[in-house]
């Protein structure tokens, strides 16, 4: 076979000058590095060893041949040329994987086509049968990549990706991907030599086997079955079986002469069997130690000074992706900074986040940074010198904040106490700087990060609210785990309302006589509008032996004090079926009987339009969306030009001596008395007594007005 065989090697964006060193340290000629990969040189044994040894590399690509591609016509005839009969056998089933675009190939499966076409008119041309794609393990993979005009086509001698090793045959949640992980711990600065490596987040102890492969000088595809190159009409089998054994020698000379040891935790003991099973399968089972112990409760297992080779800590922590998770995340980062701080003098540790604002809450100055790709999830590889002195380094913010959190809280707490309420607001951007709302609901908190103004960089608005986050949990008496975030903005259309992703974080909180389930982390609102606490307590108050109508129901929070005053009956209205069954819920919730009771689902204006004067109501409570444009309305609600309709509408329905309460949180609305006037109905404004103490701060919060008919 040729001496100087055209190859590529594909690698995650970020390992490509790793790769380089790599290919050049296994024997490659002429490495030539470019974005995710490397172009090199080398024979057939070189080809073999580099699928053996490779430890960053994704796939090796054999070049086959190339052409311009301005024409997509002209690709079958280009690829044609190819002597594919020395390719593979037309027996052997075949893939093509098709990467890129242009002005004419415009869609990757176009693309493989037209390679699959050039390859079965060369069989056919030379009179042999027509070879058979296959998806399902294919013997052959052919790699095509369209780069501006130019296609070219390679063999892949790997088959399946190289990042499976095969060792791991089960995984977490958010595993980390081989050659990913070995790009870490080689950035953290693993050699033959490591003696110690530690991950207290170990998983299924991916980050630690890839170390220990490389300091027991094991080739990572010693474990895999099934290679690109062995349906190869040039795969020259005694050669691979040379490699093969020699890199089987090579590890156990290592096995023999090395003493490094590796030391795995985590907090999940089904991952720690995996992991155990997965160094089984390694032969390793012996060099490692797991044990289950949470990250900030791990502590050295060796006296680093009496160490010859300063000991490595490498981890990979949570990323608090998901909805919610942003202030447990937080919180365990500030707590394993402190821990490495305490425990682990004298040691180097490497951290892969997610985020470098999550790598500032361990507060540690780091020595370098790298920039990886987790798939297409961006992140930030830091490096700690923890043989030199560590101080905690804050950034230059006062204890402004800590002190209004804290004289709030004391404050309001004992006023909620008393006056009979679970759910209040403790801060809503007392300080402007940091802009969010805290509530707090029973002994859980909801921080909503209101949208930062233009004119702040993302990064300062975020480093803020994390600012905030850390103060809370250090400051007052609530767990990391019944914190949850959300991201307040304005919203287009019906996202107000939108599902966020599920972690069902639920709640019983008490409001006077009254009981409400709340939903914490599913939805951007609660179930619950704390700021019309004194509102609902009105309705209560002119509800008894009454009937009551209640417009925009949401999850009919007021309709519950409606009924519990003794409402004869209370008609609930909502476009949400969703919330609805949720307000029969708090129904239930507080022993009422739901039959005397209606739910109905319909657009509000629709269903006053439809409802015949002789249906009539004492009380009236209408609180409609400052705007919507929700598909099922039949149209788009602004609450400051629609109002005077919506009064008239409801007025329709108002017994003689009747009352309407009517809200709404636009933060500029203006009552238009004229037409009021006009429809013969007048308002007192309620709206200043309406304001409860924890949103006293905030006049324009709602407004609210008793509506009644001119004498």
């Amino acid at each position: 076979m040729s001496e100087n065989l055209q190859l590529f090697a594909t690698c995650a964006k970020g390992l490509e000058a790793l790769l380089f060193d790599e290919l050049n340290e296994i024997g490659a000629a002429d490495v030539r590095q470019t974005l995710a990969g490397c172009w090199f040189r080398g024979d057939l044994a070189l080809a073999y060893r580099t699928c053996l040894w490779s430890r960053l590399a994704s796939r090796v690509l054999l070049k086959l041949g190339e052409c311009e591609a301005l024409r997509a016509d002209a690709v079958p005839a280009a690829v044609a040329e190819t002597q594919w009969e020395t390719v593979f056998n037309p027996s052997r089933t075949f893939i093509i994987d098709f990467r890129g675009q242009n002005q004419d190939i415009r869609h990757t499966q176009f693309g493989a086509q037209l390679v699959k076409d050039g390859i079965v008119d060369h069989f056919r041309a030379i009179g042999e049968s027509r070879p058979t794609v296959s998806k399902d393990q294919p013997d052959i993979r052919i790699n095509a990549h369209l780069n501006k005009d130019k296609l070219t086509w390679y063999l892949d001698l790997s088959g399946d990706s190289l990042h499976r090793r095969g060792y791991r045959q089960e995984q977490g949640a958010a595993p980390l991907r081989e050659t990913l992980a070995a790009g870490v711990v080689l950035r953290a600065g693993v050699t033959r030599d490591t003696g110690i490596i530690l991950d207290p987040f170990c998983g299924s102890g991916t980050l630690l086997l890839e170390a220990a492969m490389i300091c027991f000088d094991r080739a990572p595809g010693l474990t895999r079955r099934g290679w690109g190159f062995e349906a190869w009409l040039n795969h020259d089998e005694k050669l691979w079986q040379r490699e093969l054994q020699e890199a089987e020698e090579r590890h156990q000379r290592a096995l023999e002469s090395s003493n490094a040891r590796f030391f795995g935790s985590d907090t999940d003991p089904k991952m720690l069997a995996i992991a155990e099973q997965n160094a089984t399968r390694l032969g390793l089972a012996g060099k490692c130690d797991w044990q289950m112990k949470a990250a900030d409760k791990v502590t050295s297992p060796v006296v680093a000074s009496e160490e010859t080779v300063t000991p490595l800590l490498v981890c990979n922590p949570p990323y608090g992706e998901r909805l919610g998770e942003e202030v447990e995340t937080l919180l365990l980062y500030r707590r394993f900074g402190q821990q490495l701080r305490q425990q682990f003098q004298g040691w180097q540790a490497a951290v892969l986040a997610g985020d470098e604002q999550l790598l500032k809450r361990m507060k540690l100055r780091s020595t370098k940074k790298y920039k990886l790709f987790n798939g297409a999830l961006e992140t930030v590889l830091a490096l700690y010198d923890l043989t030199k002195e560590q101080p905690e380094f804050t950034q230059s913010q006062s204890n402004d904040l800590a002190n209004r959190l804290r004289k709030n809280y004391q404050k309001l707490e004992k006023w909620a106490s008393k006056e009979g309420v679970s759910a209040w607001r403790l801060y809503d951007a007392d300080m402007p700087e940091y802009n969010a709302a805290v509530d707090v609901y029973n002994d859980y908190l909801v921080i909503q990060e209101y949208a930062a103004p233009k004119d702040i960089p993302e990064a300062v608005a975020k480093e803020r609210l994390w600012f905030l986050l850390d103060t809370l949990a250090q400051e007052l008496p609530f767990n990391a785990e019944k914190m949850t975030l959300k991201v307040r903005q304005r919203q287009i259309g019906k996202q107000q309302y939108q599902k966020q992703q599920p972690r069902g974080l639920t709640t019983v909180v008490n409001e006077y006589d009254a009981q409400f389930m709340v939903n914490l982390s599913d939805y951007l609102d609660t179930g619950l509008f704390l700021d019309h606490r004194w509102a609902r307590q009105e309705l209560a108050r002119l509800s008894a032996g009454k009937t009551v109508l209640n417009l925009f129901a949401y999850t009919c929070t007021a309709s519950v004090h409606a009924a519990l005053a003794g409402a004869k009956q209370v008609v609930s209205v909502d476009l949400s079926k969703t919330y609805l069954n949720w307000g029969e819920d708090n129904f239930r919730l507080n022993k009422i009987d739901t039959r005397q009771h209606q739910f109905v689902q319909a657009d509000c204006l629709t269903w006053l339009r439809e409802q015949r004067p002789q249906q009539r109501f004492d009380v009236i409570f209408l609180d409609p969306p400052t705007f919507s444009n929700s598909k099922r309305m039949d149209d788009v609600l602004d609450v400051q030009r629609d109002h005077p309709l919506l009064l008239k509408l409801a007025a329709r329905l108002l017994k003689d001596n009747g009352v309407i309460l009517f809200s709404n949180n636009k933060r500029r609305f203006k009552l238009d008395e004229e037409a009021l006037a006009e429809l013969y109905l007048k308002a007192e404004d309620l709206t200043q007594r309406s304001i409860p103490l924890d949103f006293s701060r905030n006049k324009n919060i709602h407004h609210l007005y008793r509506v009644t008919s001119i004498d």
